[in-house]
């Protein structure tokens, strides 16, 4: 355990010196999370697939109960029950956009995480920083409970639990507590909880909670586990993640059609049912849910009591409950969307949860079809001032205010990304393999085989996985 804790000691200092703008020390708010005997206590595994290259190095580092698929390495890092997804990597050969240039890549890119503390983080995509854009790069960094990382590189950061960065790259910045930042590179960032900030060169979108309106939902003191209706309605499911790591090899409860794909580290359970060119991955969670074709389920999602109709996307950490979606709805990262028991929330087709929303609904809501929704919202008051028409934004082109949002710029031109990313992820799940005859992770996720790596169990290096290279 000696080595560990030595390790530990490494990691926060690195981060603390990066975040010395804001007087903050990582310290407090992060090392006792997880106690040195849980980090010891859970194997990692990795799946092996001929779609995705092999290379992972365990240097002086924890990464108990973690998932790799993909090119990563990590070094002298921590990394508790989180999931490395290296399946969008890019490849040799391939070229990357960026601001009217083209880079050709060199070499398959990688994700490599070096003297970080990540816990239960999922880190997915393929890095959007042109200065590094064959390397997804973490360091010095620390993420609390299920933050997400997406296409984000990042450098002596701090997110906070239920955090999110996506496609950006950062540096020194501290992420509050449920927020969620797509805003291109930043530097010395400090993000307030409950903060949804997307901002691009022609538009910008931001929302912050209210303090005592997020509080009940999701909050977090230095030193104590997160706290709220969204902790609770995660750590009461925990046991069905414990069946199934215990068993991962069992049959699956449920008939999964050719061209979709359960994993075996998800949860089923209820009355569930998947149709054609599903997907759903590890560490999501159904019960009595309805999968409609080309529905997905993504790292950290739950659906429960649910109908999915036909191609919606359930992103990394949303969560739906009693609901019914309509074709081509988008819920965001970490979304908590809970519909009256009895009286569900039904969504119609093609609209956009904004990520981190929360729809806790006191009674029956029905959202009108093509509608982008975002923040705090309980009943058809709440709708009014977190809503707007797709028709109605794509006529903006100055400064709108509603509520606590502000939106600035092509009204327009924000819906287009919106809609062309749901249908990014849709057709690199799968979705659209019928139709196009292109393969996606539905269709290739069925062929993945798992195995475990397991750390030292006594010794100066207990708790610490041994140097392995897993090459092709």
């Amino acid at each position: 355990m000696q080595q560990l804790e030595i390790l530990i000691d490494r990691i926060l200092s690195r981060v603390n010196l990066n975040l010395r703008p804001f007087n903050f020390k990582v310290d407090e708010s992060i090392r006792n999370l997880v106690s040195s005997e849980k980090l010891t206590r859970f194997y990692g595994f990795y799946g092996v697939t001929s779609q995705h290259p092999l290379q992972f190095n365990f240097s002086r580092s924890n990464v108990g109960g973690s998932y790799f698929l993909g090119k990563c390495v990590v070094d002298h890092s921590i990394l508790h029950k989180c999931d490395i997804r290296g399946d969008e990597l890019k490849r040799k050969g391939d070229t990357f956009e960026h601001n009217g240039g083209t880079i050709v890549l060199g070499d398959d890119e990688i994700i490599r995480i070096r003297d970080s503390f990540l816990i239960h983080t999922l880190v997915h995509n393929y890095s959007h920083d042109p200065e590094h854009p064959e390397e997804f790069l973490i360091q010095n960094t620390a993420a609390a409970h299920y933050a997400n990382i997406h296409g984000a590189p990042v450098e002596g950061c701090f997110l906070g639990p239920f955090a999110t960065v996506d496609l950006c790259t950062l540096h020194g910045c501290k992420i509050g507590t449920f927020s969620y930042v797509q805003a291109g590179d930043l530097f010395h960032e400090n993000i307030p909880d409950g903060t949804i900030w997307v901002k691009r060169d022609n538009f910008e979108f931001r929302y912050t909670f209210d303090e005592k309106g997020l509080a009940p939902y999701i909050h977090f003191e230095p030193g104590k586990l997160p706290e709220g209706i969204i902790m609770d309605f995660v750590e009461s499911r925990k046991e069905g993640f414990r069946e199934v790591f215990e068993n991962p090899y069992c049959e699956l409860p449920i008939d999964v059609p050719e061209g979709s794909a359960v994993s075996p580290y998800s949860v089923i359970r209820g009355q569930t049912v998947v149709q054609e060119l599903v997907l759903v991955s590890q560490r999501a969670y159904l019960d009595s849910a309805w999968m409609g074709p080309g529905a997905n389920a993504q790292e950290n999602s739950y659906i429960i009591n649910s109908r999915l109709e036909k191609n919606d996307v359930t992103a990394h950490g949303a969560k739906i409950i009693n609901a019914h979606l309509a074709e081509r709805v988008f819920v965001g990262f970490n979304s908590f969307v809970r519909g009256a028991e009895g009286n569900p929330l039904k969504i119609g087709k093609g609209c956009m949860v904004m990520p981190h929303t929360i729809i806790d609904l006191e009674e029956g809501l029905e959202i009108p079809a093509e509608t982008a929704v975002w923040g705090l919202i309980r009943n058809a008051e709440d709708l009014k001032l977190h809503s707007i028409a797709l028709k109605d934004l794509e006529t903006i082109t100055g400064e709108v205010s509603l509520g606590n949002m502000v939106f600035k710029g092509n009204g327009k031109a924000f819906a287009d990304v919106f809609r062309k990313r749901i249908d990014h992820i849709l057709e690199v799940n799968g979705a659209y393999y019928k139709e196009t005859g292109q393969k996606g992770h539905a269709q290739d996720d069925s062929f993945i085989s798992f195995n475990i790596i397991q750390p030292y169990l006594t010794g100066r290096y207990k708790g610490l996985f041994p140097t392995i290279d897993i090459r092709p």
